[in-house]
């Protein structure tokens, strides 16, 4: 069963929840035709704190103009991919531009990076290699310090907190988790899909809830109600309960699989950028 849960406190949240359908209708991540699309691009950026010189996706959306300024959304990936996975197994590019074409979504940047910060940053192998492992907590000073500030050299985008948005899957997902809470300065709307046990415990993911409530803009936590990393997302949905912190505890059908992760995709997507009227 789908569960949302809300409280009279988290008003902000419900609001932008029910702009946004409960489930994706049939035929959301299936390419339509359009009268515009966005584009997919490979870009490298020069990573000091790495070494060396790193990949990642961006995409940019329909009518892309350098005379505007986008809002950004960060967009993670599991322990076993790479900068291509959400492009390879989620369609994220079909998914927005079928939204684009509806008027459901804000004009956005979306950029795919690599998470895990290391040389060889390859996907495959043993994920569970200390040195891999290691790598996706690097990925947060590469993130701060390499990557978004060469995003906003290179692109036309906003360039403060309330226009940067950070979200992942799985491993992603605690890395988003534990990176937007951590650098709530940085970023104003944050979530994890399926968040990994890398996701840290709710008391040092959050340890001044007030923060959050004073500065975020959504707080997003979801998972699929099959799934057996659950417990990761259950525990810290309950801290934010009991330490009243608005955000959305979104339980969908589903298992650990892009199914549950596309689909949640679709859902923030309508919700990210917007002002509740």
């Amino acid at each position: 069963m789908r569960k949302i849960i809300c409280t009279a406190l988290w008003i902000f949240s419900f609001s932008l929840l029910s702009q946004a359908q409960k489930t994706a209708p049939k035929g959301f991540d299936i390419e339509q035709k359009l009268m515009s699309t966005g584009k997919i691009d490979s870009i490298i950026y020069p990573s000091k704190t790495v070494g060396v010189s790193r990949k990642a996706l961006i995409y940019t959306p329909p009518g892309y103009d350098i005379q505007k300024r986008y809002p950004v959304l960060y967009l993670l990936h599991g322990i076993g991919g790479d900068e291509r996975e959400w492009l390879r197994h989620g369609n994220p590019q079909v998914i927005l531009d079928n939204l684009y074409g509806e008027g459901k979504i804000e004009p956005m940047v979306v950029v795919m990076p690599n998470g895990r910060a290391m040389k060889d940053d390859r996907s495959g192998g043993n994920v569970m290699a200390p040195d891999r492992v290691a790598a996706f907590s690097t990925f947060e000073k590469d993130l701060i310090n390499d990557l978004i500030p060469y995003i906003e050299q290179q692109f036309s985008v906003v360039r403060d907190r309330e226009h940067r948005a950070i979200f992942g899957l799985s491993m992603g997902g605690g890395q988003a988790l534990n990176f937007g809470l951590g650098h709530i300065d940085t970023f104003a709307w944050v979530g994890g899909f399926s968040s990994a046990p890398n996701t840290k415990m709710p008391q040092e993911l959050l340890p001044v809830p007030k923060e959050a409530k004073e500065k975020l803009k959504l707080l997003w936590i979801s998972c699929g109600d099959q799934d057996g990393l659950l417990h990761i997302s259950k525990r810290t949905h309950e801290y934010l309960l009991a330490h009243e912190v608005p955000h959305i505890y979104y339980l969908e059908p589903g298992g650990h699989d892009f199914n549950v992760w596309k689909n949640d995709l679709y859902q923030i997507a309508q919700l990210l950028f917007k002002v509740v009227k």
